[in-house]
């Protein structure tokens, strides 16, 4: 598990910008060194151990880019088209045991290996065959043209995923055109998930009238399965400060994060803070975010604790912004910043100057073809169907204090988030 020292997040300046609540995670979390070997099939989603250098040439021989006919340099025809009698034919997986005859030509097809002194190719489409069954090639084609020589994607020998990755499909195909059936990557981080609040039920569960089904415990949990994580569903925590440290202290020794929703304002029925003090210790953050603030963030035995809002959206805003980046960190990979996509907006906005805000939005076709951002008309942090029907998240910077239609902001879709 995780050890961190019990004022590694300690922090006392002013309320903290989100870039600096990223920086303190990123610098201070210490990352998991525990590795497993996986079968390729199953490496989508888990982060690289090792780097992984080409164990051979990608691709591992010269082949044709193209279905046509191979012809040696020395016979591109130069000012007029040229026909060329027929020799020999070369399918992919074949082999190109004998060298092309000067003055002929090869049929070839596309990952054929290229024939021994071959070193153009012709596409199909440019060339005819004339009465006697010549094959004529047109003039001016540049040599080399239509030909994948060996190792010009990847060389042998040359680092072609780095340690840190997060895997994904394309990485996969990748280790699997060297031939890998096996890759090692760091464990899945373990997370212990809980909600606190009285006011919560489990769905499935008898529900009172006074009480909510909890949605933020499910939303967080699909939330960190997709970030490649072993999450335990830890239930409801209720509103007792003595109940709650005995549950944080139970899990800290065998996780490597806690992620609780709820509880972490300063109302006298919000526990969170109080109990991980009495077992730990908390920087209660107060992050410059709408929707967000508070977050908590402290340590229970060497083992991180981050406690969101109990609101959806700022439970979702604040995951994104904090746990994300934990996760990240705490499995050793690399950096991924977010990067907003510029687009137009479409609605006015006002806010205050210091604090970065997420507004939910979703996107239109505008007349002239550019995109365009469409504010929800309503705003409440507990508008779950607020992330439903948008696309995602428009973020605005802390100089900004108003938006206008047409003014460039940048997008985040929720598709780039997890």
């Amino acid at each position: 598990m995780a050890q961190l020292s019990d004022d590694c997040f300690a922090f006392g300046g002013p309320m903290m910008s989100v870039d600096e609540a990223v920086d303190l995670i990123t610098t201070r979390v210490n990352a998991i060194v525990d590795l497993e070997t996986v079968a390729l099939v199953d490496a989508d989603g888990r982060v690289l151990a090792r780097d992984v250098a080409a164990p051979l040439p990608l691709p591992p021989f010269t082949n044709s880019a193209v279905d046509g006919y191979a012809v040696r340099n020395a016979d591109l025809p130069a000012s007029a088209e040229q026909a060329f009698p027929l020799d020999g034919r070369i399918q992919a997986g074949g082999l190109a045991q004998a060298p092309i005859k000067p003055g002929h030509t090869a049929r070839i097809f596309t990952g054929a290996p290229m024939p021994p002194d071959a070193e153009t190719v012709f596409m199909q489409e440019d060339v005819r065959i004339d009465a006697s069954g010549r094959i004529v090639l047109p003039p001016g084609l540049k040599p080399g043209a239509n030909v994948r020589p060996a190792g010009e994607d990847i060389p042998q020998g040359q680092v072609a995923l780095r340690a840190g990755q997060r895997l994904r499909p394309q990485h996969v195909a990748l280790a699997a055109a060297f031939g890998l059936a096996k890759l090692d990557v760091v464990r899945r981080i373990r997370v212990a998930v809980f909600s606190t609040g009285d006011e919560l039920a489990s769905p499935g569960e008898p529900r009172a009238a006074s009480q909510l089904f909890d949605s933020n415990r499910f939303m967080l949990m699909a939330m960190l399965r997709r970030l490649g994580c072993e999450v335990s569903d830890l239930g409801i925590l209720r509103d007792e400060r003595a109940s709650l440290a005995r549950g944080l202290k139970q899990v800290a020794g065998d996780h490597d994060l806690i992620l609780t929703t709820g509880g972490v304002s300063t109302g006298e029925e919000d526990h969170v803070k109080a109990a991980v003090e009495s077992i730990g210790s908390l920087v209660l953050w107060r992050m410059a975010i709408k929707p967000g603030r508070p977050v908590a963030m402290g340590i229970i035995d060497g083992t991180p604790l981050i406690g969101l809002p109990g609101n959806p959206v700022a439970s979702f805003v604040t995951f994104v912004h904090v746990v994300r980046p934990t996760v990240l960190a705490l499995s050793g990979a690399l950096p991924e910043p977010l990067l907003p996509i510029p687009l137009r907006a479409a609605f006015t906005y006002k806010k205050k100057s210091g604090r970065r805000e997420y507004v939910r939005a979703s996107l239109r076709r505008a007349l002239d073809g550019g995109l365009e951002a469409i504010k929800f008309p309503r705003e409440g942090a507990g508008l779950l169907s607020s992330l439903v029907e948008t696309d995602g998240l428009v973020e605005l910077g802390e100089d900004i204090t108003n938006v206008e239609p047409g003014q460039d902001v940048g997008f985040l879709p929720y598709a780039s988030l997890i």
